[in-house]
């Protein structure tokens, strides 16, 4: 999907900015505007987040609705909702982050579930990071309580890992 987004937007790297603001938040461009779901956000607080002007956040909208593949990403895009990582500790729940070798390896989120379902810990939330989007994409598991230390061996024996945190 970047890819895509950034080849309509090459050689304007504010609005790719833009963009990459609105793909990383989910927010939604209709009918001109920008949406976080349903709530509108006015452009002058996109331009603020990216570092740019109002003008550029105009051009970026502008240029998304001109082009009609741009256009259906954009408008169905929608924000995925609350992310626990940043309140599990304070909520007493336990995290998992993992950094894959390779982000495209299969089956990392299936085996690490595994492990910690063998603990009879049930997952909260999983948060996986998009490689296009992140230059270090995580697998963030969250249980409903703290993790023993004896699953970090345990996790790094999943082929294609590189680092395992517990916290």
């Amino acid at each position: 999907m970047w890819n895509k987004i950034a080849k309509h937007l090459e050689g304007h790297p504010e609005r790719l900015d833009v963009a990459r603001l609105l793909v990383e938040t989910g927010l939604s461009i209709r009918d001109g505007r920008i949406y976080c779901n349903q709530i509108e956000i006015p452009t002058v607080r996109i331009a603020k987040a990216a570092g740019v002007d109002r003008r550029t956040v105009v051009k970026t909208i502008q240029t998304i609705t001109s082009n009609p593949e741009l256009r259906e990403i954009f408008a169905r895009m929608r924000s995925a909702g609350l992310s626990l990582r940043e309140i599990a500790k304070h909520l007493g729940f336990g995290v998992l982050e993992i950094t894959p070798h390779d982000p495209h390896a299969v089956g990392i989120l299936a085996k690490a579930s595994t492990l910690i379902a063998e603990e009879n810990i049930s997952i909260r939330q999983a948060i996986v990071d998009d490689p296009e989007l992140s230059p270090e994409p995580k697998l963030t598991l969250i249980a409903e309580r703290m993790l023993p230390g004896d699953l970090i061996p345990k996790v790094l024996k999943i082929p294609g890992i590189a680092k395992v945190s517990i916290y």
